[in-house]
């Protein structure tokens, strides 16, 4: 008998089992057919017909009174346009109304989402085309079918679709290096599961935030007397409202069929993760867009706000979203998967070497798929990945890779018994290499986890320079071993691989100083802002792997640079503005009200003879602090200004990273002086004590 839960999982969405039951046999066969990838038969009307009909009557029966074509624009959110399956007729009544043309093509405004440069605003046409890979579902009363989106002339507008091209790219070659082994797959699947890190406050404090309203982080607040010290909030008891959010989300998301596994209270106080099962990748893609989405409209039902912005609290820590990621076969299962004896599993070593080498040759774009100018406040910190890309092994498949390139027998070491000294404890292993929290791509048993991705971003990007870097390396090393495949030729490409790309992998502390200076040595790239790293999507040797594998042209590269140096500086615009709006409209004027405070109190004491040496000394600290405080606003006004005259947008993302930000940080730290000594009653808005232990 199945529990409730696994009887509502799915129940909102049209899923391959509810397609069988509602379509003929002959229509079920011919739509497999055509997704498989298997033939070339392509959906045409006259199928997508029969399945709108199908379709639309399920989501009629789930409440549904609209559709929506639900795509991914480059603005890191999720679009939709509502269309309601009523029709009128001549008689004065209606038709619920769904057909295939509907389902499988919409039309929206191409110029209206970033499109560096792909669209001018006067050529407004833009498509939407159904992806017949995902689910669609009912939601809101609404069906969502998921689709691409492209421009008039078919440049791509999305990240989905450049995402299914980087997916063919590492299906096919990883069907060449396993025919290498002697076995034919017929079906791969590249599979991930993201882990989401968020923070939850009270939308009674958050309303009092203009910078967490505006932004998503705070632009000025002054250290809280506790945060995360004492080291007790991970893993911690949940409380009871968090615990009631937690189970709300979890019921939203098993009814959409989003595999919500793991919840915990995380590293800072009001910080929490969520995490799901392993899924296709594009459907894992979709599935964190929704999560991410549901998170906030729960989180307002239980009076609370879902921050994904990566560093909303300075000296804390900040969000990220793991990325674990590997590949899998019909007959070789997951390719990652080391086996009782890794050192003579070659079709592993081979995958692995491959992964090693497109990591390291592409670190850049890997590095470049997590830039933005909230993650850059998070990377480096002694709480998430160095901006340095580097790979951690574990001891002992780096001691298998060693004994190869040295021609030596590996030694295996048997797995220690855990000594807990408790006798009714049962007795277990431990596993054979320890973890490192501070590598940005670990190997943690049978995938690779990427850890630089930001807590509000979209997965695709990360997953797109993945799966074309990887792709890229198998193709090269398949084209040199396909015609004499033999185990000893196999086992020196291995050594080949590992030999060439050995500088990439770290297994010490990310954090430390001394790395920073190894990696220097090594020559691997090291850039520590967004404009830095964006940059090199146009870099020759990038541009040539995209066309090679058939993921973006040239100017649809050239595209994505400009959106992300764009985004990056109109970002920091808005957090300028908003900065200097509180400034202007709550910190100044709680200065002077202190201050005018202090004068009367000074008087008073005079007029009484009663000394007032201490409170002349506050009131010269105070205006002290109010004249740098003034001079470093004055020079943020300046440095901004000059940003938005300067034409060239490289240009101008470089000084808003080197100039702006700068003077942006100077402007906090004489104000966070000044919190901590201005009255908390004439201060204007809530501290960071009031955010981080209302709940």
């Amino acid at each position: 008998m199945l529990h409730p839960v696994s009887k509502l999982f799915g129940e909102m969405v049209f899923t391959d089992k509810k397609m069988k039951q509602s379509l003929s046999r002959k229509t079920y066969r011919q739509f497999h057919k055509s997704i498989d990838g298997n033939n070339k038969e392509l959906i045409d009307l006259n199928l997508a017909n029969r399945i709108a009909k199908a379709m639309k009557k399920w989501a009629i029966k789930k409440g549904a009174t609209h559709f929506t074509h639900w795509f991914q624009p480059l603005n890191g959110v999720t679009a939709e346009k509502h269309e309601s399956f009523l029709i009128p007729d001549s008689h004065g009544t209606a038709l619920m109304s769904f057909s295939g043309k509907e389902l499988i093509k919409g039309e929206t405004d191409g110029s209206s989402f970033p499109t560096g440069g792909l669209r001018s605003t006067f050529e407004a046409r833009g498509y939407t085309a159904w992806d017949a890979s995902s689910f669609a579902f009912v939601k809101n009363q609404t069906l969502y079918i998921p689709t691409i989106f492209l421009t008039y002339s078919g440049q791509v507008l999305d990240s989905k679709t450049p995402l299914h091209r980087s997916s063919t790219a590492i299906k096919e070659q990883v069907k060449r290096l396993v025919h290498l082994f002697g076995k034919q797959p017929k079906r791969v699947r590249v599979t991930v599961g993201a882990e989401q890190e968020y923070f939850l406050i009270s939308k009674r404090i958050y309303d009092q935030r203009l910078d967490l309203k505006i932004t998503g982080r705070t632009l000025f607040g002054a250290p809280s007397p506790r945060t995360q010290e004492l080291e007790n909030h991970y893993y911690g008891d949940i409380k009871t409202p968090v615990m009631k959010f937690m189970s709300d989300l979890d019921n939203e998301l098993w009814h959409l069929g989003i595999p919500a596994k793991t919840r915990h209270n995380e590293v800072a106080p009001c910080q929490h993760e969520l995490a799901c099962t392993y899924e296709r990748v594009s459907v894992a893609t979709d599935h964190n867009q929704i999560v991410m989405e549901t998170m906030r409209k729960v989180a307002e039902r239980h009076d609370l706000v879902c921050l994904l912005h990566e560093k909303p609290f300075a000296g804390m820590n900040g969000s990220g979203k793991h990325n674990n990621w590997s590949v899998t076969t019909d007959v070789t299962g997951n390719l990652l998967d080391p086996g009782d004896q890794p050192e003579t599993n070659y079709c592993f070593l081979l995958f692995l070497v491959c992964v090693i080498a497109g990591v390291d040759e592409y670190a850049d774009l890997l590095r470049l798929s997590v830039a933005t100018a909230s993650n850059d406040h998070r990377l480096g910190g002694n709480e998430a990945p160095p901006a340095i890309i580097s790979i951690f092994l574990g001891e002992e498949i780096s001691s298998i890779l060693e004994a190869m390139i040295t021609h030596k027998d590996y030694t295996r070491k048997n797995s220690a018994l855990a000594k807990h000294g408790v006798k009714f404890v049962a007795d277990f292993t431990g596993d054979r290499s320890d973890r490192n929290r501070t590598s940005p791509f670990a190997f943690t048993g049978t995938k690779f986890e990427f850890r630089m991705p930001g807590s509000s971003m979209n997965i695709s990007c990360a997953n797109i320079m993945l799966n074309t870097a990887v792709a890229d390396v198998i193709q090269r090393t398949c084209d040199a071993l396909e015609k004499t495949p033999s185990q000893e030729n196999i086992k020196s490409m291995i050594a080949k691989l590992y030999t060439e790309h050995k500088r990439i992998l770290f297994d010490g502390n990310g954090y430390s100083a001394e790395w920073q200076e190894e990696a220097k040595r090594r020559g691997l790239f090291n850039f520590k802002s967004t404009p830095e790293a964006v940059m090199r999507y146009t870099d020759e040797k990038n541009v040539a792997l995209f066309k090679r594998h058939g993921i973006f042209t040239a100017s649809e590269a050239k595209a994505r640079e400009h959106i992300a140096l764009d985004e990056y500086c109109n970002t920091i615009k808005i957090e300028v503005a908003t900065m200097l709006e509180m400034y202007n409209r709550q910190i100044f004027p709680s200065v002077l009200k202190t201050e005018k405070g202090l004068m009367t109190l000074i008087k008073d004491k005079h007029d009484l003879q009663i000394s007032a040496e201490l409170d002349l000394a506050c009131l010269k600290t105070i205006t002290d602090l109010l004249a740098q405080m003034h001079s470093a606003k004055e020079q943020l006004v300046t440095s901004l200004e000059k940003s938005l005259k300067m034409a060239d947008l490289s240009e101008r993302a470089k000084f808003c990273c080197d100039e702006v930000l700068v003077n942006m940080k100077t402007l906090r730290k004489h104000c966070d002086h000044l919190e901590t000594i201005i009255p908390k009653k004439i201060w204007y808005f809530p501290a960071y004590s009031d955010i981080l232990f209302d709940i």
